[in-house]
C-alpha cells in the first residue's frame, strides 16, 4: 500500500490523488487484559503485572473474519488501539515481546485487506486502576501512590469496586451510567496528569528513576511507543500514530482553590455532575482528610449544571500516599496541613510560574506532540503525527501550538454529548422539537452537527497553511433507552430495530461529508454483547457497531452487525483530482460527488458503493471532459474512474429500480 503524506488540508497518496480516510477504533475492548480483564469481571487488580493483551482485539484466528468484514462495510482505515499497560505491565522497561508480536501481526493482516492502519495509545482516566484505562498499575507505586486505597478514600470511582456483581440490576446508583469521566476530577487522576505535565515547573526536587517525575513518566511512555514503532516501521499500510487519547490537563492552568461551580469559573477540567473538587480538595482528600464540598447537579428543567448541595468526601480519612511516600506537592511548598485541614500557600501554583502564565497547550501539548513525532520518526519519517488536545480544546477555543510538528493531522474527538450522557435519542422526538414555521427537528439536529464540525476545520485551518481533519472518535451509544432494541431483536424483530441509531449516524456522516472531514467511527469491538452489564466490556460503554449476538449467519458479512445503514455509505476513496463536493441522500439511495480531475495524476478515481444501498445494481452517470474510462470491481461494490482529459467532473450513483 503506498504511503500518504500531508498537503495542506488534504491527504495525498503516492499519486497525488486526495484520498479520504472512513474508518473505525479496533476495538473497544483493546482497553483491558485477554480474556477476563473486562469491567464486568470483579478484579482487585493484584494481577496487574502478570496479565496479558494478547487476543485484544480478536484472537489471530478470527482476524480475517473480522477484517473481511470491515473491508466489506468499506472502511479503509483502522484506528488501532493498544495501551501502555499492554506494552510494558510487568514493570518500568520490561515490554511485552510476545504481545509485540501478536500486534505486528494484526497490523500486517490489516493490510492485506487493504486496511490502513495508525496507532493509538489509548487512556481514559490515566489508568484501570483509577477507573479508566491506559498506564500500567506501577506508575502509581513509582510516583508513591497506593492505589488499592482509591475507591474507600474517594480518590477514583472504579467499578470493580463500586459495581454489586450479585445485583441483577445493571443500573446501579453505586454507578451511574458514564460516571468514569469524573475521575478526571478527582485526587489520583488530578496528580498523576499535573506530575506528568508539570512535574519540572511545579515539583521540581521530586525525582524517579534519578529524573525529575515528569521526565520518568514521559520517557516510560515515548519508550513503549518506541516499540511499537520498531515493529512496524516496515509495514507500509502504517500511517503513523496518534499522540494520545484524550488527555487530560491535570490541574495546569487551575487555581489552587478554585471550584468550578459555573461555566465562568476559571479552570481547564469541565464540570461534571458530582463533587465540585478544587486541586486543594483533592490533594487533602489524598493526605487522608475528610472534606466537605458542594456538589453539582442537572437542573431537570433546562439539563445544566447547577450547585445541588454538600458531601463529605472521605470520611474514613483513607491516605492514598504509600506509607514511606511524602505529597511531592507538599514538599514542593504548594499547601500545607494546619489544624487537620489543608491551607493554600501557593494559590497559583498551578496558573503561572516566576511570573509567567502556564498554558496547557505550549508547555505541556506542544512538547509533547514534538516528543512522540520524533519517537516515531526515529523509525519510519514518513508517517503521520495524529495529534490531540484535551477532550474540550476546540468546542473551548482552544488552538494547537504554533510550533506544531510537520505531518500533523489534527484528529480530535466529536460526540453528540447528549446522546452519549443520556442514552436517549428518537427520530419522533427529534421532529417534534421543530418549530412551526422553521426547519424539522432533523433539519436543526443537522445544523448543529455540521456547525459544531465546522469548528475542527476552523481549527485546523489555523495550523501553519492548515491540516487536515479527522474525526478520531464520534459515535452513538447503542444500548439507548435501557436497551431496547435489544430487547427488539430479541423478539425477532429485524427491520426498524436500529432506525434511530441510523437516524443519528447519517445526520453526522452527512456534516462529515459536507465538510470533506476524515472519520473513525467509535467503534468496533469484537467480544461485545447485547447486555447491559457487558457492552463494550468497559464500564458499560457501548458504541460498538458490531455484536457477537447479532451473529446469525456466519456466512453473511453484515451478520453482526448494528445499524449498518448508518455508515456503510458510498464516498469517494481517492480522487483523481479534488473533490469539491460530495453527498449523499439515502431514503433515495442516491450519491452525487464532483471532482476537479487533474489528468496528470496516475491513478483512478475511486468510488466505495456498497451493495446494502445498491443490492439490484446502479445506474452510473458522468458528466464533465469527455476521455472516462470507468469499471467496476471488488463484487460490484468499488467503481474505478480514469480521467483523461481535466476538468469539474460531476458523477451520480443511483440504485436500479
Amino acid at each position: 500500500m503506498p504511503r500518504i503524506r500531508t498537503h495542506g488540508e488534504l491527504l495525498l497518496d503516492a499519486q497525488h490523488r486526495q484520498l479520504i480516510l472512513r474508518g473505525v477504533n479496533l476495538g473497544g475492548d483493546s482497553k483491558l487484559p485477554f480474556p477476563h480483564g473486562g469491567t464486568h469481571f470483579p478484579s482487585d487488580f493484584a494481577d496487574h503485572r502478570d496479565v496479558s493483551f494478547i487476543g485484544r482485539p480478536f484472537p489471530l484466528e478470527e482476524a480475517d473474519t473480522h477484517f473481511a468484514r470491515l473491508r466489506h462495510w468499506g472502511f479503509n482505515c483502522l484506528r488501532l488501539l493498544t495501551t501502555w499497560e499492554a506494552v510494558e505491565h510487568t514493570g518500568p522497561g520490561i515490554y511485552d515481546l510476545a504481545y509485540l508480536d501478536y500486534l505486528e501481526e494484526i497490523v500486517r493482516r490489516a493490510g492485506e485487506y487493504g486496511l490502513y492502519v495508525f496507532v493509538d495509545f489509548h487512556q481514559d482516566a490515566w489508568s484501570r486502576m483509577s477507573g479508566g484505562s491506559g498506564a500500567p498499575g506501577w506508575t502509581f507505586e513509582a510516583v508513591g501512590l497506593d492505589f488499592r486505597k482509591f475507591p474507600q478514600a474517594g480518590a477514583a470511582i472504579v467499578m470493580q469496586a463500586a459495581f454489586d456483581y450479585a445485583n441483577p440490576d445493571p443500573h446501579q446508583a453505586s454507578y451511574p451510567q458514564m460516571i468514569w469521566s469524573s475521575n478526571y476530577l478527582a485526587p489520583a487522576n488530578g496528580i498523576l496528569w499535573t506530575l506528568f505535565w508539570g512535574g519540572r515547573l511545579m515539583t521540581p526536587d521530586f525525582r524517579v528513576g534519578g529524573v525529575n517525575v515528569q521526565d520518568f513518566l514521559q520517557a516510560r511512555l515515548l519508550g513503549a511507543m518506541g516499540q511499537v514503532a520498531a515493529r512496524l516501521r516496515d509495514l507500509p499500510n502504517v500511517l503513523g500514530f496518534d499522540s494520545l487519547n484524550e488527555p487530560s490537563p491535570g490541574w495546569l492552568q487551575s487555581p489552587l482553590s478554585g471550584r468550578r461551580l459555573q461555566p465562568g469559573d476559571p479552570g481547564l477540567l469541565p464540570m461534571k455532575p458530582g463533587p465540585a473538587w478544587s486541586p486543594l480538595d483533592a490533594l487533602a482528600v489524598a493526605q487522608g482528610l475528610s472534606v466537605t464540598m458542594p456538589t453539582l447537579g442537572r437542573d431537570p428543567a433546562t439539563g445544566r449544571l447547577r450547585q445541588a448541595g454538600e458531601q463529605t468526601m472521605n470520611p474514613d480519612g483513607v491516605r492514598i500516599w504509600r506509607d514511606d511516600a511524602d505529597c511531592p506537592f507538599q514538599v514542593a511548598g504548594i499547601y500545607d496541613i494546619a489544624g487537620g485541614r489543608a491551607r493554600s500557600r501557593r494559590e497559583d501554583a498551578f496558573v503561572k510560574v516566576s511570573d509567567r502564565p502556564i498554558s496547557i497547550v505550549d508547555d505541556a501539548f506542544g512538547p509533547w506532540f514534538h516528543a512522540v513525532a520524533g519517537t516515531m520518526r526515529a523509525h519510519q519519517p514518513e508517517w503521520l503525527l495524529f495529534a490531540e488536545l484535551d477532550a474540550h480544546a476546540i468546542v473551548a477555543g482552544r488552538q494547537f501550538p504554533a510550533d506544531a510538528p510537520s505531518g500533523l493531522v489534527n484528529a480530535g474527538h466529536w460526540y453528540d454529548v447528549a446522546i452519549l450522557y443520556s442514552k436517549k435519542f428518537s427520530r419522533e422526538r427529534v421532529m417534534a422539537a421543530s418549530q412551526p414555521g422553521g426547519p424539522d427537528g432533523v433539519a436543526a439536529l443537522a445544523a448543529r452537527y455540521r456547525a459544531e464540525l465546522s469548528l475542527y476545520k476552523q481549527t485546523s485551518s489555523a495550523i501553519g497553511a492548515g491540516v487536515p481533519t479527522l474525526i478520531g472518535e464520534f459515535g452513538v451509544p447503542f444500548d439507548l433507552d435501557r436497551g431496547q432494541a435489544y430487547q427488539d431483536w430479541a423478539r425477532g424483530e429485524r427491520e426498524l430495530v436500529w432506525a434511530d441509531h441510523v437516524c443519528a449516524l447519517s445526520l453526522m456522516y452527512d456534516a462529515m461529508d459536507a465538510l470533506g472531514l476524515h472519520a473513525m467511527l467509535w467503534n468496533y469491538t469484537a467480544s461485545n454483547r447485547n447486555d447491559l452489564r457487558i457492552g463494550d466490556g468497559w464500564n458499560q460503554e457501548d458504541l460498538s457497531i458490531f455484536s457477537i449476538d447479532q451473529v446469525d449467519d456466519s456466512r453473511d458479512p453484515d451478520s453482526g452487525g448494528r445499524a449498518i445503514a448508518g455508515f456503510c455509505r458510498p464516498y469517494v476513496r481517492r480522487a483523481q483530482g479534488r473533490l469539491t463536493r460530495v453527498a449523499f441522500d439515502s431514503p433515495a439511495q442516491s450519491f452525487e460527488a464532483e471532482i476537479e480531475a487533474d489528468a496528470l495524476i496516475e491513478g483512478p478515481t475511486e468510488l466505495y458503493v456498497p451493495a446494502l444501498y445498491f443490492p439490484q445494481g446502479f445506474q452510473l452517470r458522468i458528466s464533465g471532459p469527455g476521455g472516462i474510462d470507468a469499471r467496476v470491481e471488488e463484487l460490484g461494490q468499488i467503481i474505478l474512474i480514469t480521467h483523461t482529459l481535466s476538468g469539474i467532473c460531476s458523477i451520480t450513483v443511483s440504485a436500479e429500480t
